[in-house]
């Protein structure tokens, strides 16, 4: 079974850039096969990991729907064909995009084919690392069910701080399966501030560390480079890996102690 984290947090406060820290540090630290899986219907975790879009799981519903299924073959063995094909091959991080279907109309099909897909997949990789969209419909939907730990990914605004204990709470509230909560507290311009820390102690959600700001990033994310690209020695990347870092090692031990 495969080891998961599902990143959350409202718009604009780094968490596609977060999950992309995220599987540099698995990637480097030898925890690959990796499988990234961009859940947002507004896809761009590919541009951090530096990889194109070449099919997604909305277009594999599309085409079935549209009455793409050769003649002879089931529908059911014609989606789970078209899934297959939708899983981006590369190296040491495979992706799966969820993508967005054609016109109006609702994401809970293909969120729905995507979650039945995942369970299948789980096999195949020792950890999966999920970038949900922003907000809090992806977990009301149960997108995010399952999951080891939910790094929750805010700024240092009292408003994204709001957001974050509402998503945690929500988590929790629905009985998704989420096993640790963290956040991840973005672009801090000197250490985590106080009313922030105070906030998280009470609502009784650990805070798992602070990204700074950091101009290489922000130069970075203008320019379309891929995150992944990041130096070793930038003060964004180290201080990921330190908190990547914790808390994986506290989970491991935490799952190893619970197993024995």
């Amino acid at each position: 079974m495969a080891y998961s984290i599902a990143l959350a947090g409202k718009g604009g406060t780094g968490k596609t850039t977060t999950a992309g820290l995220l599987i540099k540090y698995l990637i480097k630290t030898g925890r690959s096969p990796i499988l990234a899986v961009d859940a947002d219907s507004n896809a761009n975790l590919n541009e951090v990991l530096g990889l194109e879009i070449t099919d997604t799981v909305g277009q594999a519903r599309e085409d079935m729907k549209k009455g793409k299924v050769p003649s002879g073959m089931t529908k059911d063995i014609f989606i789970s064909m078209r899934l297959e094909e939708a899983v981006l091959e590369s190296g040491d991080c495979d992706l799966i995009v969820m993508g967005q279907p054609e016109g109006q109309g609702c994401y809970c099909a293909a969120n729905t084919l995507l979650t039945n897909f995942l369970d299948r997949l789980q096999e195949n990789y020792p950890y999966i690392v999920i970038d949900n969209e922003a907000g809090m419909e992806h977990i009301s939907r149960m997108t995010t069910k399952n999951v080891d730990v939910l790094l929750i990914v805010t700024d240092a605004s009292r408003r994204g701080l709001q957001a974050a204990l509402r998503i945690n709470e929500l988590s929790r509230s629905l009985n998704v399966g989420v096993g640790k909560s963290y956040v991840i507290i973005n672009q801090v311009k000197s250490g985590p501030p106080d009313k922030a820390v105070e906030m998280l102690n009470e609502a009784g959600v650990e805070l798992g560390g602070v990204l700074p700001e950091d101009d290489t990033v922000y130069d970075y994310d203008f320019k379309g480079k891929p995150m992944i690209e990041l130096p070793d020695d930038n003060p964004v990347v180290q201080a990921a890996f330190d908190i990547f870092e914790k808390i994986l090692e506290t989970e491991t031990v935490k799952t190893s102690a619970d197993t024995v």
